[in-house]
């Protein structure tokens, strides 16, 4: 059995942040997504992972991530060369795929954690063409949708549909057989241009194979947009995160609930109530850090108050009045008070930036 994670992508949604890096390298609770997929993997006992890449941020992928080491795993980086569909991801995999089955998981989804071996263990078992995961969402026209009949068979698959025929959303998990090459080898580009897996999925059951459905009783994100982001933060801090302070704090700092700190780290006359999370070698004076937080590495902040956000790598934010939430702060960025007369906003924005100002 082996494992395809899908890497690729522009993650126009998650601009400002993706325009530097990969949209699965985004850190939820200080670890960047990808890393959540590979560890289900392993967890689920499948070593040999494949992951593909696109040219604008694979190099990138590959440095962070490495050989599968880290993860007690051996890792093979595909390229794709376009964005051309997640058929065509499968297409471009096949020599290293081979006839294995495989599971194919999205890079940017998480689902909870132990969820994947459940559903592998029913694959395994059952021997299908094709296993997919479905859950119900209020919004099916955002997503893949399919229809199944009274036995879990699956009998039409739609791609981001007008008029869903239900309520059931493909989430970024499947299972497939090696006639699943032979499916996509028949379907032509949707038309959007794209060689889309609904088709080869539907492809199988035009063709008489047998496609399962199993619905995923946990939680699942798609964590392409800044709130779903946010979410996936407090999820994984909420459930996950133990408390570990590994630095001492000052006699005026208070450390309250699960709460970790990483080594090098100083706390000055801060509160921290958790679930935080903060990096390495961060500093933090006269600062209020509220649930559901996490601040990565090498992060500074005075004088702020901040909650519910995800701040990212060599962040600097110092002497802001007001209470910061619901928010997402990127690598190197600098937001403080100002310091010169006139007293007045001054910004430096780049492209797709959403600032809320009262």
């Amino acid at each position: 059995m082996k494992a395809l994670i899908l890497s690729g992508g522009k993650g126009t949604r998650l601009r400002p942040l993706t325009y530097t890096g990969a949209k699965q390298l985004v850190p939820v609770a200080n670890k960047p997504i990808l890393w959540y997929g590979i560890e289900e993997m392993v967890a689920a006992g499948i070593t040999d992972i494949g992951i593909v890449i696109s040219p604008e941020t694979g190099e990138e992928v590959r440095n962070k991530t490495g050989d599968g080491s880290l993860f007690g795993a051996k890792i093979t980086y595909i390229l794709q060369d376009e964005p051309a569909g997640l058929a065509h991801a499968v297409k471009v995999a096949r020599p290293f795929l081979g006839d294995s089955p495989f599971v194919m998981y999205l890079g940017d989804n998480l689902i909870q954690q132990g969820d994947l071996k459940l559903f592998l263990a029913q694959f395994i078992e059952k021997q299908p063409d094709a296993l997919i995961l479905l859950r119900y969402v209020e919004n099916p026209s955002a997503f893949g949708v399919a229809q199944i009949d009274g036995d879990g068979n699956v009998i039409n698959l739609v791609e981001k549909p007008k008029h869903p025929p239900s309520n059931l959303a493909l989430v970024g998990v499947y299972f497939f057989a090696a006639t699943i090459h032979d499916a996509i080898a028949q379907i032509k580009p949707s038309l959007r241009g794209e060689l889309e897996i609904t088709d080869a999925i539907q492809c199988l059951i035009d063709n008489q194979k047998q496609v399962i459905a199993c619905q995923l009783e946990g939680w699942w994100l798609d964590t392409g947009k800044k709130d779903d982001l946010l979410e996936a933060n407090r999820l994984i801090l909420d459930t996950y995160l133990e408390k570990q302070v590994e630095v001492q704090t000052d006699s005026q700092s208070q450390i309250i609930g699960r709460v970790s700190i990483g080594e090098g780290s100083q706390i000055i006359n801060s509160t921290i109530r958790g679930p935080v999370v903060i990096g390495k070698n961060c500093y933090l004076e006269n600062c209020f850090i509220g649930p559901y937080t996490s601040i990565a590495d090498n992060v500074v902040l005075i004088e702020t108050d901040v909650e519910h956000s995800v701040i990212l790598e060599s962040a600097k934010i110092s002497r802001i009045h007001q209470r910061i939430i619901d928010s997402v702060v990127g690598q190197r960025a600098i937001l403080g008070a100002a310091s010169r007369r006139p007293k007045a906003l001054r910004f430096m924005i780049g492209d797709d930036c959403q600032i809320e100002l009262t």
